[in-house]
């Protein structure tokens, strides 16, 4: 019997069914060509380079979850729903088309680098096939090669860049997921298990906290919207900074592997400020966090190497402090300052930190001890459940000073100041530092202007059961903005 003509499905950062713009168009590919529809999901060097342990544990969770969705769309075995391969994506998709009777590919843009000369590479090779190729829009708002500024060059400042893209079109309203599936159901050569990935944590499960705190999967980033849109929203503006209140939308996991789509967000938000009047200024400060997230994919997009290259080129000249000792106790939450070491722990734990500690303890490696944002780049990358190509170094770059609309360097976080503002009544603290947990709230964020009576009623010894400060304060100051005027000095 002749098999059916084939439309493949090749899913990256775009795990959903929902508001899926390339499954939309191999769906209706498929019933227009009487064909069935081939989801699959390679995991090649330029997806493995991307992932660290944590987003490693979230892809396996998120790809069962979208083969448990497509299987019941598709009513197939759930070996039979998502096809999974490992290789060059470039080999495993001329197989197929070689193998089966494929006659058309769809896809949903990226914006790194090595992706989009993959995925160029990967279309002229299968047009010259003869196969139909076709990539969407789906997990950006602005295409950045659609926001410019008036004399038609790219961004380099946030602000203009988002005001630019409130003049373009609206976002369009997300889209249903596709009511039903045509799945090919045949066998697959190259076809292997989730397992043969192995992504999951060896060769102990250490990801307990990260199970406690995500449920990764489409159904999981619906979930924590409207939980958010609910409950949380209307305090967003007053409280977005406060890491002892759950205030955020923490979405950008559920983002970064495109479970949700921007314009789900988009859409939900503002519906919330239709249906709430006066609410309007708490959605759009919320809606301006999906801004940053444009910038960053832009600045990726028209950058080189923005995981190594600083943006701003005097920053190769900068006197980074090779201190491996003050690195380990950074990211081991023993530094000495109450709130970074919060969020250290809280990342170690959870694979999240609130966005506020993280500018403080980013600040604290990159200015108080010298060291290099690549060096908290890395350990991000391996530890953050949202760690994306253009977030993650975009962000370092930013607290480094040294990237687009970068905070100077001159500006340095005092941890304490930001501790007692940010986090009053130290509650942050005493969850993720129990050692302080019966400090007074005068003391928790400086612990060594306590009083030696004051220590021992909290059971506190500094430089035993918690550690003195890595460096003072005064002292980390005066150092940072002295190796900051050296550099100038070297670049000249």
């Amino acid at each position: 019997m002749t098999e059916r003509t084939i439309a493949v499905m090749w899913f990256r950062n775009d795990l959903r069914l929902a508001d899926n713009p390339a499954l939309l168009a191999a769906v209706k590919w498929a019933k227009e060509h009487d064909g069935a529809v081939l989801p699959v999901f390679i995991l090649d060097d330029v997806i493995s380079d991307q992932l660290g342990g944590a987003t490693k544990w979230w892809l396996e969770k998120s790809l069962t979850a979208l083969n448990r969705d497509i299987a019941g769309l598709g009513d197939t075995k759930s070996d039979r729903a998502l096809r999974l391969f490992k290789g060059e994506a470039k080999t495993v998709l001329e197989t197929l088309a070689d193998d089966k009777p494929v006659k058309a590919v769809f896809w949903n843009r990226l914006y790194d680098n090595p992706s989009t000369k993959r995925d160029t590479d990967i279309k002229a090779a299968l047009q010259d096939h003869g196969l139909t190729c076709e990539s969407h829009k789906a997990n950006l708002l602005f295409e950045p090669w659609d926001v410019k500024t008036g004399s038609g060059t790219d961004f380099k400042v946030y602000s203009p860049f988002w005001r630019a893209c409130q003049k373009l079109p609206t976002p369009r309203e997300p889209k249903s997921a596709p009511e039903s599936l045509a799945l090919f159901k045949g066998e697959v050569d190259g076809q292997i298990n989730i397992t043969d990935f192995d992504l999951s944590p060896k060769p102990v499960n250490w990801a307990g906290g990260l199970e406690e705190r995500f449920t990764p999967g489409e159904q999981g980033a619906k979930d924590q919207l409207f939980e958010f849109i609910d409950d949380r929203l209307t305090d967003y503006t007053d409280m977005r900074d406060r890491p002892d209140r759950r205030v955020t939308s923490e979405l950008s996991p559920h983002l970064r592997f495109g479970e949700i789509s921007p314009y789900q967000v988009w859409h939900a938000a503002n519906h919330y400020a239709d249906a709430n009047p006066g609410k309007g200024k708490t959605a759009s400060k919320f809606i301006a966090e999906l801004g940053w997230r444009e910038f960053a994919h832009h600045i990726l997009y028209h950058g080189t190497d923005l995981r190594s290259v600083p943006l701003q080129g005097q920053f190769k000249h900068f006197p980074w402090s090779d201190d491996a000792k003050g690195l380990r106790a950074w990211q081991k939450g023993q530094t000495g300052f109450p709130i970074v070491d919060a969020g250290m722990r809280e990342l170690w734990h959870t694979g999240y930190m609130h966005n506020r500690v993280r500018m403080i303890v980013g600040s604290i490696l990159v200015k108080h001890l010298l060291i290099h944002w690549r060096d908290g780049l890395a350990w991000f990358d391996d530890t953050l459940v949202d760690a994306c190509p253009a977030n993650n170094p975009f962000s370092w770059q930013w607290i480094g000073g040294c990237g687009a609309d970068a905070a100077p360097y001159f500006r340095i976080f005092n941890p304490v100041l930001q501790g007692e503002k940010f986090d009053p009544k130290g509650e942050y603290v005493r969850q993720w530092v129990p050692e302080l947990r019966d400090m007074p709230e005068q003391y928790i964020h400086k612990p060594w202007e306590a009083s030696p009576l004051i220590l021992k009623a909290a059971g506190v010894t500094l430089g035993k059961t918690y550690p003195e400060p890595l460096i003072g304060l005064k002292e980390g100051r005066e150092r940072a903005l002295e190796a900051y005027q050296d550099m100038k000095k070297a670049a000249g």
